[in-house]
């Protein structure tokens, strides 16, 4: 069983962005924050991994995306898998 994944294939596969290297490009910039265990870190690599449990907070076209990831799939599905591997920690 796979207890991680890269964080560009996550953001993909999470549909957050249309490619991998958008997602990857994304993470080089120091634009994605992850906190795991209470420590956040700046991600500066897309090779580094998210687990389940991690929260990942980035702004993407001036909204703030703050999500817990539950699950790290196994493939790009479609949208309705997609949302099923986070959950939305900012209220409506």
């Amino acid at each position: 069983m796979v207890d991680s994944a890269r964080t560009d294939v996550w953001l993909w596969r999470a549909r957050f962005f249309k490619t991998r290297s958008a997602a990857a490009t994304f993470i080089d910039s120091g634009r994605v924050r992850l906190t795991r265990h209470g420590q956040e870190t700046r991600l500066d690599k897309p090779s580094r991994t998210v687990r389940v449990g991690d929260q990942l907070m980035f702004a993407i076209a001036g909204r703030l995306i703050d999500v817990e990831v539950v699950s790290l799939g196994e493939r790009r599905g479609p949208p309705s898998e997609a949302q099923k591997l986070y959950s939305d920690r900012l209220p409506l």
